[in-house]
């Protein structure tokens, strides 16, 4: 019987994730070469077509989709013995805070590596809508790390990637079009929320709350069901979603920005070399110098 060698499990999950070569190649820092010939091999070993590669991505075929929760379950056990042996001696307590965006689209995978390498971790996630509460709990000592979306430019913490906020309608329904403009927002505090009122007000644009929610999942099933126009950054557009290019006011650009207490240990200094390292906050524009000093430099 022959072996499934680690990294091309891993290289699978990923792509399975993705459901992207370029997007994998990037998550694994590998080029989409050399990620097509990985799943060939891996192919190869179990003698079964695993996906299907289209023009706009790739599929998963039953075989894959067999495949991917073995792998899934294969890997966890993997990098929860390597990391007990590896990281043993890095312990103690992360107490970490981010946006709700963040924590259920890109943090998840970056999350799970973390507590599956450093087990002696007690990690402790605090979701916030607020961005500048977050960074204060951060400077107050209250958390180790903060991960937020800012301003662009707004000169503090270190910033990670750039992204623009956009107005949002369902695909389906003509929100944008009522009077006055119906909004779905996050409560109030929220950068986004905060943005849009002044923006609208800027341009004597009239507007009602129509929806208010705690969580994105709740703001973006709003837009969905043409209760209310959102705002959100152009990189987390989802599918059945527009954005409004006409009619609204323009909107700014932001920086994902991660905060990081004067005080760490070394399981939350690992935590941050994760997130820095991760492709997922790293995309900056040619020409644009994003990070800034931090105290684990």
């Amino acid at each position: 019987m022959r072996d499934l060698p680690i990294t091309l499990l891993r290289t699978f999950v990923v792509v399975a994730e993705t459901l992207n070569l370029t997007m994998a190649a990037g998550r694994l820092h590998r080029a989409p070469s050399t990620i097509s010939m990985q799943l060939n091999r891996l192919e190869g070993l179990v003698t079964a077509e695993l996906m299907e590669r289209g023009q706009y991505g790739v599929r998963l075929t039953p075989a894959g989709e067999s495949l991917r929760a073995h792998a899934q379950q294969l890997l966890n056990l993997h990098d929860r013995i390597l990391g007990s042996f590896q990281n043993a001696d890095i312990g103690g307590k992360v107490r970490f805070g981010t946006h709700d965006q963040y924590a259920t689209r890109s943090l998840p995978p970056l999350l799970e590596a973390f507590v599956l390498n450093y087990p002696e971790a007690r990690l402790e996630v605090f979701c916030d809508h607020r961005p500048h509460y977050l960074a204060s709990l951060v400077r107050e000592g209250k958390l180790d790390l903060a991960l937020v979306e800012m301003p662009e430019l707004s000169g503090e913490g270190q910033r990670l990637g750039r992204d623009e906020l956009v107005w949002v309608r369902s695909e389906m329904h003509m929100a944008h079009l009522r009077e006055p403009l119906p909004l779905a927002m996050f409560v109030e505090g929220c950068y986004h929320r905060d943005t849009a009122r002044r923006a609208l007000e800027r341009a004597e644009t009239s507007y009602r709350i129509a929806f208010t929610s705690q969580s994105r999942a709740g703001v973006l099933a709003a837009v969905r069901a043409g209760i209310g126009v959102g705002v959100i950054p152009r990189k987390t557009l989802e599918p059945g979603m527009v954005v409004i290019d006409e009619g609204l006011p323009s909107l700014p650009r932001t920086d994902t920005t991660l905060f990081v207490a004067e005080q760490i240990n070394e399981a939350t200094a690992r935590l941050a070399q994760i997130i820095e390292d991760s492709p997922q906050f790293t995309r900056a524009e040619p020409g644009v110098p994003y990070r800034q000093q931090s105290p684990l430099d």
